[in-house]
């Protein structure tokens, strides 16, 4: 495979250092450009982010010493330093529309974190596992950019992750109802539990946007290309209640879903043990040999235990029992920050090199 040159935008936030922790060492990918907000450039990467440093293992040796770029007036320098970017930044959303695009539009590929591109209509949102086909849409959006190389990629909301890929298991069976209470870590809002005490032996019943987004971003991400654009599902139908627990990292969620016909417990634990996707059969670095990992009663997942299945890119799929005002009921997990945004994110890239479309 070819080795590619990567930059990482927004390099001193929580996702930021997922990027670079997880990238130290990637098979196909070296970073040779970080870049963040006019406060951190022309610092060394080690004194931008300085105690705010997150991750278990330290800064990457190789990037502790680079100098941080200005992520919006540095976007020449960032674009003859790599072949594509991986951005997770903190701006206002037209800000993070207008720098993803200027990026793009100098020819540089956009693996974004980001929500501000999510609903655009040719910009794909992609959980390789799930729709690796919706990569099809980027030769239109480069037409409407104007570019050869350069397009905007998204990952999905994280609190997805916990849910969606248990239930897509299940589509072919009839899903038309869908209810997920998501309970959400504290590094999903880039905190840790030093910077935001105030978590400790808390529960936050609301958290601004997850609901809509919860609701909203799967019916994309199921959707069909239809003339030039990513055209949403009309089904199923989706309600959700996202809550901030007292958790470091990992997303749970309890899911109830309705089908058109009754489905089988044992039918539908075999949909989740057998499901594979097209990371698998092209067996990406990043890759969970198995996405989805089903336990028994006796030994249901936990989120301490289970979040780091597979490297963090594994779904933990447990407690599925019938259910009197839906038809089932069960619960599932993943890694945030992993599955859910940086790692999620670099697999994202592995498909689209697989593909040809970083070329």
């Amino acid at each position: 495979m070819k080795q590619y040159r990567v930059g990482i935008i927004g390099a001193t936030g929580m996702v930021g250092q997922r990027f670079a922790s997880l990238l130290e060492n990637h098979p196909w990918f070296t970073v040779t450009a970080l870049a963040a907000s006019s406060r951190s450039a022309g610092k060394t990467y080690q004194e931008a982010v300085g105690s705010r440093w997150a991750m278990a293992t330290p800064i990457p040796a190789a990037m502790k010493d680079m100098i941080i770029l200005d992520a919006q007036k540095d976007v020449d320098k960032v674009t003859a330093l790599v072949d594509f970017v991986f951005c997770a930044v903190d701006m206002k959303k037209d800000e993070i529309r207008a720098l993803e695009e200027m990026y793009a539009k100098a020819e540089c590929p956009v693996m974004s974190n980001n929500s501000a591109h999510r609903s655009t209509s040719d910009v794909p949102m992609i959980i390789p596992e799930i729709n690796a086909d919706h990569a099809k849409i980027i030769p239109a959006q480069r037409k409407r950019l104007g570019t050869k190389k350069g397009f905007i990629s998204v990952k999905s909301n994280c609190s997805l992750q916990s849910y969606v890929p248990a239930v897509n298991a299940m589509m072919d069976l009839g899903v038309t109802k869908v209810l997920a209470c998501t309970y959400q870590a504290i590094s999903g809002a880039g905190k840790t539990f030093q910077t935001w005490p105030e978590m400790v032996d808390n529960v936050i019943p609301y958290i601004g946007g997850e609901e809509e987004k919860s609701e909203q971003e799967p019916l994309k991400i199921w959707g069909h290309i239809e003339d030039d654009k990513i055209v949403n599902a009309a089904s199923p139908s989706i309600t959700s209640q996202c809550i901030r627990v007292p958790v470091t990292d990992g997303h749970t969620a309890a899911v109830f879903v309705s089908f058109e016909k009754k489905a089988e417990m044992e039918e539908i634990i075999e949909k989740w043990e057998s499901y594979r996707g097209r990371p698998q059969e092209l067996n990406l670095p990043s890759a969970p040999k198995q996405f989805i990992h089903y336990f028994r009663e006796n030994d249901r997942p936990q989120i301490k235990s289970e979040r780091n299945l597979e490297g963090g890119m594994a779904v933990s799929v447990g407690r599925l029992r019938p259910d009197t005002q839906y038809d089932v009921k069960f619960v599932s997990m993943s890694h945030n920050t992993l599955r859910g945004a940086a790692g999620g994110a670099v697999l994202m890239a592995e498909l689209l090199c697989a593909e040809g479309y970083l070329d």
